[in-house]
């Protein structure tokens, strides 16, 4: 077993206002440490593209995170813009972690064809984006977490 260190990035103007509680975020933590990995940061941004760049380059250049969850801001909204600020500063996108997901969603949330997220490769490390909901945060990492390890082991070539 490999150590994953994880990031993860809400990205709301209302979270980062303090108007809401970041519960997909915390969420997202929690299930990151049942695993065992090591959450080695969390940010809460407002929807604005430098911010969101800006943090996952911190995650992944100082941090040294292997696997960078953002939360929200992958729908329809003008607002939603991560993955627009995801693709900004990965070299190479995954389209199979992001596919997988919503092909396994759409059948119990319909809305989840309405998803704009991406995944991609950031200097090895891996950064995936979820919706925001709690539920879609519970389903999507559930789908994905168990491949992980093996994914982060060849990305960043730590096998």
């Amino acid at each position: 077993m490999i150590e994953i260190r994880v990031g993860v990035l809400t990205c709301s103007d209302s979270r980062a206002q303090g108007r809401a509680e970041d519960t997909a975020g915390l969420a997202l933590v929690e299930r990151c440490e049942q695993r065992g990995w090591n959450v080695v940061a969390y940010h809460v941004c407002p929807s604005e593209m430098e911010c969101i760049s800006a943090s996952i380059i911190e995650m992944t250049d100082v941090d040294d995170a292997h696997v960078v969850f953002t939360c929200g801001g992958t729908g329809l909204h003008p607002s939603d813009i991560v993955p627009e600020a995801t693709t900004l500063v990965c070299e190479r996108l995954v389209p199979g972690i992001t596919e997988h997901i919503r092909v396994e969603c759409v059948a119990p949330y319909p809305k989840t064809m309405f998803s704009r997220a991406v995944a991609g490769l950031r200097e090895g490390s891996l950064v995936i984006n979820f919706a925001g909901g709690d539920d879609a945060i519970k389903t999507s990492f559930a789908l994905i977490a168990d491949e992980l390890e093996y994914a982060v082991s060849i990305a960043s070539d730590r096998s």
